[in-house]
Parts: structure tokens; sequence; C-alpha cells
């Protein structure tokens, strides 16, 4: 039986399954993108598909100690779309 790949989520710090999981990417011109596929080039960190990791990721600063920099509120706007069921922009 094949294992799947476990990913440890940012917001509550729990492994999981990675198909369970939010891939958020920074490429190498340090833009930071919501990576739903899971193919996009760059250092990436994951979330759960909930507001309260969320919500714990941005009050603990963890996406900006993890990328080493300031994270645009977009980007936290974007995922809040894309967990509740919506598109991502951009």
């Amino acid at each position: 039986m094949k294992r799947l790949p476990q990913r440890t989520c940012i917001g509550c710090n729990q492994k999981k399954d990675k198909k369970d999981l939010i891939r958020i990417v920074k490429n190498k011109d340090g833009e930071i993108n919501v990576d739903p596929k899971g193919k996009l080039e760059g250092r990436g960190t994951y979330i759960c598909k909930n507001e309260e990791c969320l919500n714990k990721a941005i009050k603990n600063k963890r996406m900006s100690k993890i990328f080493e920099m300031e994270i645009d509120e977009s980007i936290y706007e974007n995922l809040r779309k894309f967990i509740s069921g919506g598109e991502i922009n951009g």
C-alpha cells in the first residue's frame, strides 16, 4: 500500500495528508501564490482548508516567518476566498 505524503499545517501545526491541505508558494521573484494543484515552483508551505487555521497563521505571522518577508493582505484574502469555496485571484 502506497503511503500518502504528510505535511504540517502552519496554523494548527498538525501533520495531515498533503492532499487535504492548501499549498502556498513563494517563487524566485518573491511573489506569493496559492497553489491548489501543488505544482508551482518555489518554496512552499501548507495550511488546512479551514478559517480557524488561517486566523492562527495570520495572528502568529507564520507565513511572514517562513517566507522571510511581509505578507500582503491580498494573499490572506485570496486564501479566505479559496477556503470558502471561491476562486483564486491572480
